[in-house]
């Protein structure tokens, strides 16, 4: 009796959480969550190094105010004016003066040596395999496929949904979920987009980034990607996403009245499903989008029937 109780706790248990996972599905693929705090799940070796940095100069600047404010704490006590009511006639101190100024220097080389390598890997862009162009408006980004063979693809891509009105926002945001076969939680608010960039998973992409009317910016947090898009100007970046998804960024640059309203949007697919989606893009990309989704949908299908069957044999 013991035993089969256990093993329909264990059944319940992996059913629940494989429930909140299906719930969250969205979050966790695109590596945000409500009330979210930190950085986005990373995806890229540059934002891994981001994450990475961040950490270590937050254990600096941590170390440095506990020793200032044990130091404030000291001079309080020890030196206040009911401890010593005779002032000391101390004036300077040679060792302590150049401790101060010796410390200050050996603790930001110390910082500057990852600093500058995680800036070369930022800027020296390796050896790639596709090139999208992405350029900013007011308010919505277009985005153009130059390789060889893709047949010069441009589409612009546009926010779903109403940035003032929340019932007119749930509205829109629904119809785009039944029209594309998807659920609401995968057409987030302020950041669903109706074309996103596509992009093949494991791939080395140069993105090139330029504006037509004022200054924009294309970030990405989840690849560690912030680049300003300015008008006249070409600038490259790169980007080699491990994971496939839904990942989505926001114009950071104050561009007017709509900058918070541009949302960015990226789907890492297989490269198969790049290839077959590239190919009916060229001619359709409304129906090579609903063929994609369906793709996905199906692969979904097929790993969480793979999900159930480890937890059906997990539990006998």
């Amino acid at each position: 009796m013991k035993a089969v109780f256990k093993r329909l706790m264990t059944i319940a248990g992996s059913a629940a959480t494989f429930a909140g996972m299906s719930s969250a599905a969205l979050a966790a693929e695109a590596g945000i969550s409500d009330w979210q705090l930190g950085f986005q799940s990373s995806i890229t070796d540059v934002m891994d190094d981001i994450t990475w940095f961040n950490s270590f100069t937050l254990i600096i600047i941590t170390v440095i105010t506990l020793f200032v404010l044990a130091l404030l704490l000291i001079c309080m006590t020890k030196f206040s004016a009911k401890a010593n009511p005779v002032p000391s006639r101390t004036s300077h101190n040679t060792m302590i003066e150049v401790v101060w100024t010796i410390a200050p220097i050996l603790i930001l080389v110390v910082i500057a040596i990852p600093s500058f390598r995680l800036l070369y890997k930022q800027l020296e862009i390796p050896e790639y395999d596709m090139t999208v162009k992405a350029i900013g408006y007011q308010w919505y980004w277009g985005y153009e496929y130059t390789d060889e063979g893709m047949g010069d693809l441009y589409f612009d891509s546009y926010m779903v949904g109403d940035a003032q009105d929340l019932d007119k926002d749930l509205e829109a945001r629904t119809k785009f979920a039944e029209e594309r076969g998807v659920a609401i939680n995968e057409v987030p608010r302020l950041l669903a987009v109706d074309y996103g960039l596509v992009i093949p998973v494991d791939t080395t992409v140069r993105l090139q980034v330029t504006a037509e009317d004022v200054i924009h910016a294309f970030a990405m947090p989840s690849m560690g990607i912030k680049i300003d898009a300015i008008p006249g100007r070409l600038n490259e970046t790169w980007f080699h996403a491990r994971e496939e998804g839904v990942y989505y960024g926001q114009c950071s640059e104050l561009c007017g009245v709509n900058h918070a309203f541009m949302p960015i949007a990226v789907r890492v697919v297989s490269k198969d499903q790049f290839t077959t989606w590239a190919a009916a893009a060229q001619d359709d990309l409304d129906t090579a989008n609903q063929q994609l989704l369906a793709s996905i949908a199906e692969a979904k299908k097929l790993a969480a029937k793979g999900n159930l069957d480890e937890i059906a044999v997990a539990a006998k």
